[in-house]
Formats: structure tokens, C-alpha cells, sequence
């Protein structure tokens, strides 16, 4: 069940147990959306009626920093053939999906609009909370500093918070082209500097090589998949307080030949490399103690609702259960900007919240964890 916090009536939930704070119970306040008041419960006092036959866990919302609402297709050109009702009703179910397996926050990593994001909010009644970059900036933009502002103004006026750069290519490029750079050296700090002067966050899509060490230098805030980023990348990227966002999963499925997506064999041998990669970077990006946030890249039908996977690979590649569980709740939303508000159950925050009737940092698997989801809610930032 999925549900909104009310704004004008107070809701309490009695001797629920917060994930990860050990065996006390707590009585848990919510007005106007935020949690108002979190004490620890009196163990005399009986439990409430529909309590009392099983316990319950509270959680932050999961925070998935990179996925891809409005795509209905893997192709983007089969979706242009599509109505554009039938898009529309299409990416509220991606919404609906997604806030059903946990996620309250998402950042959209191109391909919706603030303005399309209100309207399935509004009018199919889906409050996900999505963060935008609107479109993204990619090799077809390389063509100059003046372009580039054009084109960097006109992603401000659609109200996107973000910008992203395609900064290398991805699983359509040649394995031996995959690194090289889709801008100069200067389109890119442009760029950065650009969105950073109008107050606009930068999310770079980078597999690695440059484009890693020109990030780093930039002060982006993420940098998206980076599997073939270095130790000493990872160390430099640590010190400048930047972030990892690895979206490792999509990378097995893709180079799943019985997969959901059923891509060619070229796509998936390119994928089965980045598979193959990713724990290494992982493993750099631990040892420096980079932050390392959530992320699916999940963009059709088929993926969206099944973003916990995510912890699935994440803990293969060498994060402990806990530590995939921060990536994707308080590391996430500081990744964001939004770690005073979003990401913790605490006194203040938004009642962003998932409901289990058993404890998910003890869940084994990603599977595990959804089955023992109760409600999911949605608070009022």
C-alpha cells in the first residue's frame, strides 16, 4: 500500500522498531508530513490492535539517484511510434512501480520534464518525489561554448535542478571507442562552470578515463557508472568530497542473453565488460572512501518495480547489507543536497518512510526485503 502522509491530521505509530537502531521500540509522530516527534516506547504499554500480530520496522524511502521514468522503450525511437496518451499512462505506472518497491525519491536521469512529473503526480495521484535534469547533454552538443549555453539555458527553463553530461559513450559505442571523451576539455568545464554560476547541480555519465579526472577537477557532484574508474581516481575523487553512483545491476541484466531486455549479442558483450569491471571500481571507490550512492538506470517497463535488485549486486560487489542499505536512504539524499530533510527517520524530517513486518537489514536478499514491505509512505517536502 502505498500512501501519502495527511498534512492536517496527526498519525501516530506505536512500538515500531527503527531499521538499523537495535532491539528498542519507538512511538513515532507525524504532522504535516514530517516527523514530529520520535520517543522511545513504554514496553508495558500494549501493543495496538492491528499491531498486535506482528512487529513492524520503519525505514527511510529509498532514494534511487538514477533512473529513467519517462522511457517506455530500451530504443528510444519505438517509443516516439507510441501515442502520447499511451506514453503518459505508461510513465505513471513506471511511477507507481516504483514507489511500490520502496523508492519515495528518485533523480530522473533524462527524458522528463518538472511539468510532466507534476501532472502524474497530480492528476494520477502517484506522489513520487523526483528530482530532473530534463535532457541531456551528449556528443550531438559538442559544438561550442555558445550551443552549449543555449542549450545548458533552455534546460533552466523547464525547472530542472540538475545537469547531466554524457561525457563518454555507454553500451551503443565500441568497446575501444567506450572512453573516449564526447567533449573537449573546455565544452566540458563550461559546462560545469555554467550550471554551477545558474545554481545547478552536475551529474556526469562516464564510464572513465578523462572524463573521470576532468569531473573530479570540475567539483561535480556524481559521477554515473564509472566502471573503469582507477585507485588513484578514487583517492583524488574522495578527497574533493564527490560521489560514485555505480548503477551496477543494469549491467548484469543487460548482458543477460535470457534477460528481460533480450538485447543483441554486441550490446551484451559490451555490458558483460562493464559487469566485469564494476567490482574493481567499487572496490577503489571503498578503500578511498568515496560516497557511494544508490542508482538502477532502470528505464522501461520491465525494470521499473524491481529496483532493489540494486542491493543485490551492490553486496556481491563488496558493500556489507548495511552499507548498501546507507547508499540508497542517508548517503543518497546527501548526494542529493537534501540530507537535512530526506534519507533518516529523525525529529523534522519528511515521513518519507517504507513499513515491514520484518527487519530489512537482517533480509538476505533484495527479493527478501520486498516481500516483507507493509506500506510505503510518502511525506510533504
Amino acid at each position: 500500500m502505498i500512501g501519502k502522509s495527511p498534512a492536517s491530521q496527526p498519525q501516530t505509530l506505536h512500538q515500531v522498531y527503527i531499521a538499523g537502531m537495535g532491539e528498542k521500540r519507538f512511538d513515532i509522530s507525524i504532522r504535516d508530513g514530517r516527523f514530529a516527534s520520535i520517543t522511545e516506547a513504554d514496553p508495558r504499554r500494549p501493543a495496538e490492535p492491528d499491531q498486535a500480530a506482528r512487529e513492524i520496522w520503519i525505514s527511510p524511502g529509498v532514494i534511487d539517484l538514477h533512473t529513467h521514468l519517462a522511457w517506455t522503450d530500451f530504443d528510444h525511437a519505438d517509443q516516439l511510434k507510441r501515442d502520447p496518451h499511451e506514453v503518459e499512462v505508461m510513465q505513471a505506472r513506471a511511477f507507481e512501480a516504483t514507489l511500490r518497491t520502496g523508492v519515495t525519491t528518485a533523480r530522473d536521469a533524462g527524458g522528463i520534464r518538472p511539468g510532466t512529473v507534476r501532472h502524474i503526480v497530480e492528476h494520477y495521484g502517484q506522489p513520487l518525489r523526483v528530482q530532473t535534469c530534463s535532457d541531456m547533454l551528449g556528443a550531438a552538443d559538442a559544438r561550442g561554448v555558445q550551443h552549449l549555453g543555449r542549450r545548458l539555458s533552455e534546460i533552466y527553463e523547464t525547472g530542472a535542478g540538475w545537469v547531466k553530461i554524457m561525457a563518454t559513450g555507454g553500451l551503443g559505442t565500441p568497446a575501444e571507442q567506450v572512453l573516449d571523451p564526447n567533449f573537449s576539455e573546455a565544452e566540458f568545464r563550461f559546462i560545469v562552470r555554467h550550471a554551477h554560476e545558474h545554481h545547478k547541480k552536475v551529474m556526469v555519465h562516464t564510464w572513465g578515463g578523462v572524463t573521470v579526472d576532468w569531473s573530479i577537477a570540475a567539483g561535480v557532484e556524481s559521477i554515473e557508472h564509472g566502471m573503469f574508474l582507477t585507485a588513484d581516481q578514487a583517492g583524488r575523487l574522495a578527497e574533493a568530497v564527490g560521489a560514485f553512483v555505480p548503477t551496477a545491476s543494469i549491467y548484469r541484466i543487460a548482458a543477460d542473453p535470457h534477460g528481460v531486455l533480450g538485447l543483441p549479442p554486441v550490446i551484451r558483450d559490451r555490458a558483460a565488460r562493464a559487469a566485469e569491471a564494476h567490482p574493481k571500481a567499487l572496490a577503489y571507490a571503498m578503500c578511498a572512501g568515496v560516497r557511494i550512492g544508490f542508482g538502477t538506470d532502470y528505464a522501461t517497463p520491465a525494470l521499473h518495480g524491481h529496483n532493489l535488485q540494486e542491493l543485490d549486486v551492490l553486496k556481491d560487489y563488496g558493500l556489507s547489507w548495511a552499507d548498501a542499505w546507507r547508499a540508497a536512504t542517508g548517503t543518497a539524499a546527501e548526494i542529493l543536497g537534501s540530507g537535512g530533510e530526506l534519507g533518516k527517520i529523525a525529529e523534522g524530517y519528511v515521513a518519507d518512510a517504507i513499513l515491514f513486518d520484518a527487519d530489512p537489514y537482517r533480509a538476505q536478499t533484495a527479493a527478501e526485503l520486498q516481500k516483507s514491505i507493509v506500506s510505503v509512505m510518502v511525506g510533504a517536502g
